[in-house]
């Protein structure tokens, strides 16, 4: 009984974020729950024809974000500020904090679904605040 419980214990152990794998492990299975959303998988479905390189650009964003990383080829260069704000428009400036709300809850648990430690800690943190900021700029950017 003693072994069964440590084997249990074992496999209950989660790990820090660490690597791109790891940050791609966690953003793919992100994005798979936000497309079958109800509420977010629209906005994200009805705009996003290449799945694989979507995958590939946010994956390499929380890298940078998590592991400030500054080779070229791992460092994003994108504006997610202006492709929010495009996609509100888009639909009639129709993303509210609800929207947030729930991409933001979705991100924590699938974070705790997979991660625990200080990288996974800080991946919430950023969100938290990345889903602020964008919020206040796609409302700023409707008057």
């Amino acid at each position: 009984m003693r072994e069964i419980n440590s084997l249990i214990l074992i496999t209950m152990h989660k790990k820090d974020i660490q690597t791109r794998d790891d940050v791609f492990l966690l953003v793919s299975s992100f994005y798979k729950k936000v497309r079958k959303d109800d509420v977010l998988g629209p906005f994200f479905n009805d705009i996003i024809k290449d799945w694989d390189a979507h995958l590939d650009r946010l994956t390499t964003f929380w890298e940078t974000s998590l592991f400030m990383t500054r080779k070229l080829e791992h460092k994003y260069q994108g504006d997610p500020l202006a492709a929010h704000v495009k996609v509100d428009k888009e639909n009639n400036n129709s993303i509210t904090e609800l929207h947030f709300g729930l991409w933001l809850n979705l991100w924590f648990e699938t974070i705790e679904e997979l991660f625990e430690g200080d990288y996974a800690e800080n991946a919430k943190r950023r969100a938290r605040k990345m889903g602020t900021f964008l919020y206040l700029k796609i409302f700023e950017a409707r008057a």
